[in-house]
């Protein structure tokens, strides 16, 4: 039999431990799009079975982007759980900045997940970010509008055919916009956008030899094309429109077409979200001289820096929101057509899904298809189809889009641009060793 002293300390252990476990807290860093926000709604479900308390800093992607590299390159510990990206996680993951996340359980069923995005997040064979998302890129385009104007899509349209479709679909007098693409600066917002369409006129970031090609006549022709077609089809202002502003511009009926994340589709077909729901179809990812690296490949991931102290609980969360039941969480009280795209194979083999989502299937072949190997007309020492895979990438990818966006506004011609983005991009590849 236990003293009384005894019982009493036992009741004040198990009220300190109950309140421990009670208060604690993870602070997560966020980007701002449809996925998070919805994940962000269905976050009290895991407060209530849990117990841990999360906090949320929800952010635009460029400010994401920053603040959390900021955060994990100086070990500052501000956040316990980051989205971040298939671009950052490999490169971090070698760094030792992130906890490896291939222990989340046998019921977690690894083998559920599609295999490029796991490889996308993997590093010397560990894991070190769950996706929460993943995509390729297609054509959004408004099948009322090409029908009353006598147009049909290929199944893979290449740019010239549309730029004539921009042309003939533009409507100033209507609000129509012929096309939309993204024009806010930043190496994941009209960079991501721009390489793809570089890939296709055969071009590429850098040589054999780490030589930047930015002066090169496919960025020369690529942009030129982008800054023609855009002032004359697109919408005013575009150097403040990344993926959010265009995704608003093309669900309230304002763009014939828009080039972006297959991931957008759930968000588009919702007719909860979307005027345009019932007027929308897709095309594969247009192409140019060459056929391959039109598509991106990318995955939104939650990953664990290693300076959080609550590496535990913060791994009860990724298992939580990028499981197979939490898809099927999403879909049954969001609607299917809602559910996180592009991460497990279980997905697209449901048949609520299938039924709710008419893109599931070319959503899947374009994800399956984007080889981030194979993304270039002619050899390249890197990996990556709208990324280059090396760390210096965020910084020249985002100055090299400050140019792009300058020549989008006007500010500077199409060769200046390109002049001033490729001296920046060689003076980063010598101050890091690249070349001499």
């Amino acid at each position: 039999m236990h003293s009384l002293p005894r019982l009493f300390a036992l009741a004040a252990l198990a009220a300190v431990s109950t309140l421990a476990a009670a208060q604690t807290k993870l602070t997560i860093a966020t980007v701002n799009n449809s996925d998070m926000i919805i994940m962000q709604k269905l976050s009290p479900k895991f407060e209530q079975a849990t117990g841990i308390k999360l906090d949320w800093v929800v952010l635009e992607e460029n400010a994401l982007r920053q603040k959390v590299t900021t955060d994990i390159a100086t070990k500052g510990g501000s956040f316990d759980i980051i989205t971040i990206g298939a671009y950052e996680t490999p490169i971090w993951g070698k760094k030792g900045w992130l906890v490896p996340v291939d222990d989340l359980g046998a019921d977690y069923d690894y083998a559920d997940i599609l295999e490029p995005v796991k490889n996308g997040l993997s590093s010397e064979g560990k894991l070190y970010a769950v996706p929460f998302y993943a995509e390729s890129s297609f054509t959004f385009y408004r099948k009322d509008l090409f029908e009353k104007a006598g147009l049909k899509m290929p199944e893979q349209p290449n740019y010239d055919e549309i730029k004539t479709f921009a042309d003939k679909l533009t409507d100033p007098k209507a609000g129509i916009y012929g096309i939309c693409l993204r024009g806010k600066p930043g190496w994941g917002e009209n960079m991501a956008y721009l390489t793809t369409l570089v890939n296709s006129n055969g071009g590429k970031w850098f040589d054999q030899k780490w030589q930047p090609q930015l002066t090169s006549p496919e960025w020369k022709q690529s942009l030129a094309f982008y800054v023609d077609l855009m002032k004359r089809d697109g919408p005013k202002g575009a150097t403040a429109n990344g993926h959010n502003e265009n995704r608003a511009l093309f669900a309230t009926g304002k763009c014939a077409m828009w080039i972006d994340a297959t991931s957008a589709a759930g968000y588009i077909f919702n007719p909860k979200d979307s005027q345009v729901a019932d007027k929308t179809w897709f095309a594969k990812s247009p192409t140019g001289t060459f056929k391959g690296g039109s598509g991106w490949a990318w995955a939104w991931a939650l990953g664990i820096p290693t300076s959080s102290k609550q590496s535990a609980e913060a791994k009860k969360f990724l298992k939580w929101a990028t499981s197979k039941e939490y898809i099927v969480m999403v879909g049954e009280s969001q609607g299917w057509v809602s559910a996180p795209p592009g991460t497990r194979k279980s997905t697209y083999a449901n048949e609520n899904y299938k039924k709710a989502a008419p893109f599931a299937d070319v959503v899947l072949a374009a994800i399956l298809a984007a080889d981030p190997t194979k993304a270039t007309r002619d050899p390249v020492p890197y990996t990556g189809v709208q990324f280059v895979a090396i760390p210096e990438f965020q910084g020249i990818g985002t100055t090299v889009g400050q140019s792009v966006a300058a020549a989008l506004a006007g500010s500077q011609t199409v060769d200046q641009a390109l002049a001033t983005a490729q001296a920046a991009a060689e003076r980063t590849m010598k101050q890091a060793g690249y070349i001499k």
